[in-house]
């Protein structure tokens, strides 16, 4: 619509007005005409300005819909390097710096959004709504913020983003699954290959329960390569092997979506409201630092990085993986956050990924020891060496000042802010979060849905690996028969859904799901006694008949440096446990643990034993093994050592002596009937 401002005025009235031209083409005004008919025009005028305020609102209203119908970057049919063209040059410094951001909800207000142009905000660990949220209530508080973003001078949504590392797992009522050292053992080589789609079918169940809660970003795969099982993080990883890494980076197009055929090698792709954008993490050799101390060195000549580290990141940028997160550890003494040469030069250079890359929780401050202690340094540091979003997550204004100040002092070309902002906008446009900012109630029946639980099941079962099995392959204890008796559950970790579950869980007030105990108690006939007991001593236990016991222990919950470990034991009282109830009657030993514990003291004490990782809510996976509904599969992704005094030790090393090898595990039948 063409529009041009009518004014006219006498010595009674005044009128301003926008007029379409074709109609003021039409009025003409000439002064010499009589005052009567001067006055119809103007009273037509009034009638025009009533109508125009009725249909487009008001004349500041009607320009901003004229000046719209020339905003490329609003239109999806323009091509998507045309809209992100289109959007920067209209940014202003301040604008494409905020985009930069990354905050905390708990350090955000819809104003902050709007005023600052933030360009993404996280739940961090425990960061929700409030306990036992809805996922109504997760879509409302999202839209919230969102709101906040689309009110802002250009109108940017920004990006919510949340660790979804097993499952929807900060959210109550969602699905957990087994974490990736489980999903690791489900398939090992080719012959076991029952199901390569399980872990893309995960990530698509994952999608799905976290688009419920209205949120559209996960930091999610963690492709570490864990070589020494005193690593905290060590649960996280998949295997000690990278090809086994690269195997399961097919988790990502169940998270994305399959990228289309004729897709650039390295552009993000996700593939609608019902994908999220994937995040490979941690960007790289978090796996293989010295003693498995979290955050520390992983000494390594480049060929090390690239044949053992690196070939996962291959993978994911082939599959079209948006983000990649930088890792809080070093390579040769060189924090990761400020390395350059492997950040911008290998990862975006070379390896031609177009996506953003994101830092750690306060990366960018861990650049310095202690932490925080030259920000201004770090800041420098990190947006130099490549990093384009920062999870800051909570002092905005003072990231935002010192990185303005170094543009405007030259120490950082406003290219590198170019780039950044180039490679965050891609990520929402390929998203559609422009065409559909807000997200809506549709899904919220996906959260913990019976499909995904019936799947986590899938999982648990086929991740269950069988280390012993009687004294030889004549006598088995396993499958267990579901009519005995009477029969002994113990253990700390039988009756725990936290324990079941592991780090990066909601904490088990809000988990919903079946413990071990649960699940035996289902599993069995009625007519079978179960006797449950955490730590019973010896005498008990020989004084009551039992026909056979299961005995469940393990570690407890940890994440990240919390779960370094220089010794790998049990926790108490596990191995009494073990000694009390294995020395006194037939017993099958199933450990929840997120790597290979100490176990040879205890071995010819059990008549069985099962690794069950960290299975997570669907404690009946586990039962549907052990009684025989299902066969044993699940093969060692990791090597399970003798003692730690041999670590680190991996497959193919000239000291390699374990007690199960890696690629091990005993397979059993199902049975028709127990």
């Amino acid at each position: 619509m063409m529009l041009e401002r009518l004014t006219f005025t006498n010595e009674k009235f005044e009128v301003k007005t926008f007029v379409d031209v074709r109609i003021l083409a039409r009025i003409r005004f000439f002064p010499e005409e009589p005052l009567e008919r001067r006055l119809r025009y103007v009273k037509f005028v009034m009638a025009l300005e009533k109508t125009a305020r009725a249909k487009l609102g008001t004349a500041r209203e009607v320009v901003a819909a004229m000046a719209e119908e020339n905003m490329k970057y609003k239109d999806p049919q323009q091509p998507m390097n045309v809209r992100i063209k289109d959007l920067m040059n209209r940014m202003t410094l301040e604008e494409k710096i905020g985009q930069m951001v990354q905050l905390d909800r708990t350090a955000a207000t819809p104003e902050i959004m709007k005023n600052y142009s933030i360009g993404s905000l996280l739940s961090g660990g425990g960061s929700v709504p409030h306990l036992q949220a809805t996922a109504e209530e997760w879509v409302n508080m999202v839209n919230e913020f969102q709101n906040g973003s689309l009110s802002s001078r250009l109108g940017i949504p920004m990006i919510y983003g949340i660790d979804a590392v097993h499952g929807h797992n900060n959210v109550y009522k969602a699905t957990v699954f087994p974490h990736n050292i489980g999903l690791g053992a489900t398939r090992q080589f080719r012959i076991f290959l029952e199901d390569p789609e399980l872990v893309k079918r995960i990530g698509a169940a994952t999608a799905l329960e976290v688009r419920a809660t209205g949120i559209p970003y996960v930091f999610a795969p963690c492709i570490a390569v864990c070589r020494d099982p005193r690593w905290g993080r060590c649960f996280e990883s998949y295997s000690e092997d990278h090809k086994i890494v690269q195997e399961m980076t097919e988790i990502i197009p169940g998270l994305q979506g399959d990228i289309p055929a004729d897709s650039r090698k390295g552009v993000p792709y996700v593939a609608g409201k019902n994908k999220v954008a994937a995040c490979a993490k941690h960007f790289v050799g978090d796996g293989g630092t010295t003693k498995g101390i979290n955050e520390n060195n992983t000494v390594t000549d480049f060929h090390g990085l690239l044949s053992i580290h690196m070939p996962a990141y291959y993978n994911s940028i082939i599959k079209g993986v948006s983000t990649v997160m930088v890792s809080y550890s070093s390579w040769n003494g060189e924090k990761m956050h400020a390395n350059r040469d492997l950040v911008t030069k290998f990862l975006k250079d070379t390896l031609k990924f177009r996506g953003f890359v994101i830092s750690d929780w306060q990366g960018i401050d861990r650049i310095t020891s202690p932490p925080h202690s030259n920000y201004s340094f770090s800041i420098l540091a990190g947006i130099h060496a490549g990093i384009d979003m920062v999870m800051v997550p909570y002092n905005h204004t003072e990231f935002i000042d010192y990185l303005t100040s170094d543009v405007k002092n030259n120490l950082i070309p406003i290219s590198r802010i170019d780039d950044a902002v180039r490679r965050i906008l891609r990520v929402k446009f390929t998203m559609g979060l422009f065409e559909n900012p807000l997200a809506d109630l549709s899904l919220v029946d996906e959260l913990g849905s019976q499909s995904h639980r019936d799947l986590a099941k899938e999982a648990v079962r086929k991740s269950l690996v069988l280390l012993k099995n009687g004294e030889n392959a004549d006598t088995p204890l396993l499958p267990l028969p579901k009519k005995a008796p009477r029969i002994l559950v113990a253990g700390s970790h039988a009756n725990n859904l936290g324990y079941q579950c592991g780090g990066w869980t909601i904490t088990w007030q809000g988990l919903d799901g079946t413990t071990i105990l649960s699940a035996i108690t289902a599993a069995v006939d009625p007519s079978t006694e179960i006797v449950f007991s955490e730590n019973p001593d010896a005498d008990f236990v020989k004084s009551n008949n039992f026909s056979y016991a299961i005995v469940v222990v393990g570690e407890h919950p940890y994440a990240e440096t919390a779960g370094d470990s220089l010794n790998l034991t049990i926790a108490e009282p596990g191995p009494s446990t073990i000694r009390n109830v294995c020395g006194s009657v037939k017993c099958v030993t199933v450990v929840i643990s997120g790597r290979p514990v100490v176990m040879e003291p205890y071995l010819p004490t059990m008549d069985a034993l099962v690794a069950a990782w960290l299975p997570g809510t669907e404690g009946q996976g586990v039962t549907d093994v052990l009684f025989g509904d299902y066969g044993f599969t699940g093969k060692l992704s990791r090597t399970w050592f003798k003692t730690v005094d041999q670590l680190p030790m991996n497959v193919g090393d000239p000291h390699y002596d374990p007690l199960f090898p890696f690629g091990f595990g005993l397979t059993t039948e199902p049975t028709v009937a127990s």
